[in-house]
């Protein structure tokens, strides 16, 4: 079973662990916020469990503990960040804001990533776009741990994206946030941890044979078999190739800095104001939420929900009720707070 942590406990437990681990406080709250909110959300493949990773990465140094970020590019609407190896949510979080500025002068804001570690759910840093009402579009793409059609063993990978529209006050925003695969890796863990079969179709041995074990799983299976391997190549190239960052082509030419992790993001904010009257807009998102809401009914159990709509209200209750976190997570975190002198908060 696992342990239940109130919010603010956890928060402020993960907190220290950062702060331990990298120089700038503000970066530690910044991890913290980001993981956190994917927690939150239920999101629990990309939440607290990957805080013992993010302190292997920072102790090894393939996450660098305190980066030197910079933006390069002349032209208005468009930067690349250079993020040093940063920790992914420190460099998209950046990247996030640089973007929301710009669109709020030309209407358009768009900020390649290149040279950042595991960007964690990128849904966070298109609902912070979306947050201050523009709308938010985040592709990402990593090392290769993905079948391809036609390919034996990991060829690309389960690269994602994230797209958020602002909707009215009182509304969470509409917010797709998908990966290219069928499974991420963090929940074939999750299977695992839990003893349970995967379903049928999602995951694939080390050779791409598919399997439903999670103890025989390495690899998911591409979304929709050639249509998310096609996305993950196509992300790689709005991504990586366009930052002068290519992932695919260094990995599979077997050379020691190909096989180094790292990963490299695009993100996009949009002014509604610079197509039309944003008030109108929104209106008109609402509207269009209402209709699907009010859609007849295949089963009259089964609520109708906008993408973003169920995970919010997890949010919302899992900040009032306390986080689960698993057992083998929460022994890797009580094992990671003796290491750094933090102490553990006591589950409800």
């Amino acid at each position: 079973m696992p342990v239940v942590i109130p919010a603010a406990d956890l928060r402020g437990f993960l907190t220290e662990l950062f702060t331990s681990a990298v120089p700038d406080p503000a970066h530690a709250r910044t991890i913290t916020d980001v993981l956190m909110w994917a927690s939150l959300r239920g999101v629990d493949s990309h939440g607290v469990a990957r805080v013992p990773r993010y302190l292997e990465l920072l102790d090894s140094g393939e996450a660098n503990p305190a980066p030197s970020m910079t933006f390069a590019g002349s032209a208005a609407g468009v930067t690349v960040l250079d993020a040093d190896r940063a920790p992914g949510p420190v460099a998209l979080t950046a990247a996030a804001a640089e973007a929301i500025s710009r669109a709020r002068t030309g209407g358009i804001g768009a900020v390649g990533v290149r040279r950042t570690v595991h960007t964690g759910a990128i849904g966070y840093y298109t609902s912070q776009i979306a947050d201050a009402g523009l709308i938010g579009i985040a592709f990402v793409a990593g090392m290769p741990n993905m079948s391809y059609p036609g390919v034996t063993g990991a060829a690309v990978a389960t690269s994602p994206l994230a797209i958020s529209v602002p909707a009215a006050a009182g509304r969470p925003p509409v917010l797709l946030d998908m990966a290219t695969a069928g499974i991420a890796l963090g929940k074939i863990a999750q299977y695992r941890n839990a003893g349970q079969q995967l379903p049928e179709g999602v995951a694939a041995t080390a050779d791409g044979t598919p399997t439903t074990d999670p103890a025989l799983a390495k690899m998911p299976l591409p979304l929709g078999g050639a249509k998310g391997a096609g996305m993950s190549l196509v992300f790689e190239l709005l991504t990586s190739v366009l930052v002068g960052a290519p992932i695919v082509s260094s990995f599979h030419a077997g050379g020691p800095h190909g096989r180094a992790h790292r990963q490299n993001a695009l993100l996009i904010a949009l002014d509604p104001a610079a197509f039309g009257d944003p008030a109108e807009f929104v209106a008109a998102v609402t509207a269009t939420l209402d209709t699907v809401h009010a859609l007849p009914r295949a089963n009259d159990s089964t609520e109708i929900r906008y993408p973003g709509e169920h995970s919010a209200a997890v949010a919302e209750t899992r900040a009032a009720t306390g986080v689960p976190v698993g057992p083998k997570v929460w022994a890797e975190l009580e094992v990671a707070a003796d290491k750094l002198g933090v102490t553990v908060p006591k589950p409800e």
